[in-house]
């Protein structure tokens, strides 16, 4: 079986200005939003874990790789979609979570990493080796020495692959991303003022780069399995900025991309751009659109939301308090967003709540959090929100549940506000 996203670089060479979204999260009501997308729309599920998120020590899930892969196989078979239609990948897949050490002990690490990934049936890997780790030179990291860690991961996902199609004979062979100018996964962590676009011949040096030390490693053949490269076309956001896509900053970047026909680029931090400035970047040749932050993002502002109509609604001693709850929880935990968070007091509260960052994301999921969560949807099932109030607080999800499109229900109302984010992706790609 041909992967789905080796036929949309067939479509793409025929000229046919295809693409997907890839949706990065663990979120279990994000994915189960993605995958009734996928079953509605019928179109392939492009759904990324991230190296910190999901690794062989658990990461902050505490899912290994195959946790994971069988977590959304199972809501996948639950929704009706079926293993086919699902894209899984890993993403920032390299020694990012282990720059502080040697590179012996880090590519090791790394190595088991994408080793795991490809063996549990991943097949979209981000070979991110960008980085730089502890006993690594003074200056930036050059392309040679990316490359060849790149290509020391590569064999291993296709030892992991090899050893799965033993076992599952229909396995699909994974594509690959490479890429020397990765964006920070989930946004700047700095304000700025300008962002620059990937030069056409750093994007040049990285192609060239990549295919002589596949060579020179004895895996030129895997150049076959790269279908695209990260760049930064010039999109990016921070807690309270967005930059927004420029084609005519982007022009002579896209215009490179035109001699390799083999691959399209990866826009990583593409979240909180409009639907019209992604159609146009999957016109340019940026053909696979991340988006992570502004997932959970949708879903924390659709809980603050009804959190705030619970006011409104319900007795005070039955409340949820989802926001309060939040907070607490966040302040007790503060690993996941001082380091990101800057200001005083009242902009880091601020921060915490609103952030385009959305460091929520690390904190949705727990226990505490989830538990406040289900609380405040029941409460909102025994004390139903009337209409002129769900049009006050969630206009957009008031339409659809005007116009019958959406059940008035407090979860789908939450996944909703991960969906309002997903149609901006459905447009871009849709032909």
């Amino acid at each position: 079986m041909k992967h789905p996203m080796q036929e949309m670089m067939e479509k793409r060479r025929q000229g046919i200005k295809c693409g997907i979204p890839s949706y990065c999260s663990a979120n279990e009501l994000v994915l189960e939003t993605a995958l009734r997308r996928a079953k509605l729309l019928g179109t392939p599920v492009l759904i990324e874990a991230t190296a910190n998120q999901v690794n062989q020590y658990g990461g902050y899930t505490g899912m290994l790789p195959k946790d994971f892969y069988e977590m959304v196989l199972k809501m996948a078979e639950e929704i009706g979609v079926p293993e086919h239609q699902i894209i899984l990948a890993g993403d920032h897949l390299g020694p990012l979570t282990w720059q502080n050490l040697p590179e012996k002990e880090a590519m090791e690490k790394s190595v088991e990493l994408v080793y795991q990934y490809a063996r549990a049936g991943f097949t979209k890997i981000h070979l991110d080796t960008s980085m730089k780790i502890a006993d690594d030179p003074e200056g930036l990291l050059s392309t040679e020495t990316i490359a060849r860690r790149g290509a020391k991961l590569y064999q291993a996902a296709m030892k992991g692959y090899e050893e799965l199609k033993a076992e599952k004979p229909d396995a699909m062979r994974p594509v690959f991303v490479i890429g020397s100018e990765v964006p920070i996964p989930g946004g700047a962590q700095e304000a700025e003022d300008t962002l620059a676009v990937t030069r056409p011949e750093a994007f040049q040096d990285t192609v060239a780069t990549y295919k002589r030390v596949f060579a020179q490693s004895g895996v030129a053949d895997g150049w076959n399995d790269v279908i695209a490269v990260v760049v930064q076309p010039g999109v990016e956001f921070g807690d309270d900025q967005v930059f927004l896509y420029d084609h005519d900053a982007a022009t002579e970047l896209c215009s490179a991309l035109r001699e390799y026909p083999e691959v399209c680029f990866e826009g990583h931090s593409t979240d909180y751009q409009s639907a019209e400035c992604l159609k146009k970047m999957v016109e340019d040749g940026i053909a696979i659109l991340k988006v992570g932050p502004a997932l959970t993002y949708g879903l924390r502002e659709a809980l603050f939301a009804m959190s705030l109509m619970e006011e409104e609604l319900v007795p005070d001693y039955k409340r949820a308090n989802f926001i309060l709850t939040l907070e607490k929880v966040m302040m007790e935990q503060p690993g996941n967003w001082q380091k990101h968070y800057h200001g005083d007091e009242k902009q880091l509260h601020l921060a915490r709540k609103y952030s385009f960052s959305d460091r929520c994301r690390y904190y949705i999921g727990m226990p505490e959090v989830v538990a406040s969560m289900n609380k405040l949807f029941d409460n909102l099932r025994e004390y139903p929100i009337p209409m002129n109030m769900l049009h006050q607080y969630m206009p957009l999800s008031y339409a659809k549940v005007r116009d019958g499109l959406l059940p008035l229900d407090p979860k789908e109302l939450a996944m909703d506000g991960v969906a309002n984010f997903m149609l901006d992706y459905e447009y871009a790609v849709t032909l």
